[in-house]
């Protein structure tokens, strides 16, 4: 299991890519101490506007629409991916509760779309909906 990404997966890559054109700026994979002790890692993070974003894989989290069940050696895996789905629902309880927008979208979801459920959240937190100022010269309004 060393050669599978923790971070800095296509999907999440696409993500971070397309937001960053658009002149959103962000971190990426900042760990997170919450008041609850508990730590949690986003995959990108506006920390201004207290959203964490998550990109999951449809293995790894369980996708009811792709996720697979392995055949071989069922003993391990079945326990880790319920193990992983209940740790993702034990984080967002937990950011929610210190007042984090959650957003999770599976990999699958085609790449216009989940940027336009980012934007989205971003004005709903009280961010502009297109970034102002030039992101070159360190002007951001969402830094």
């Amino acid at each position: 299991m060393k050669a599978n990404r923790r971070t800095d997966t296509k999907p999440e890559l696409a993500l971070r890519h397309a937001l960053h054109r658009l002149g959103y700026r962000y971190r990426k994979d900042h760990r997170l101490d919450l008041d609850s002790g508990r730590r949690v890692r986003p995959d990108i993070v506006f920390t201004a506007r207290k959203l964490a974003v998550f990109v999951d894989g449809c293995f790894w989290h369980a996708c009811p629409e792709h996720g697979s069940k392995p055949k071989a050696n069922e003993w391990y895996w079945g326990p880790k991916l319920v193990k992983n789905v209940e740790r993702d629902r034990v984080n967002d309880a937990a950011l929610m509760l210190d007042g984090w927008t959650v957003i999770r979208l599976w990999e699958h979801v085609p790449i216009d779309e989940a940027v336009t459920t980012v934007v989205t959240a971003l004005a709903k937190a009280g961010a502009v909906t297109k970034p102002e100022g030039n992101p070159a010269s360190g002007d951001d309004p969402l830094s």
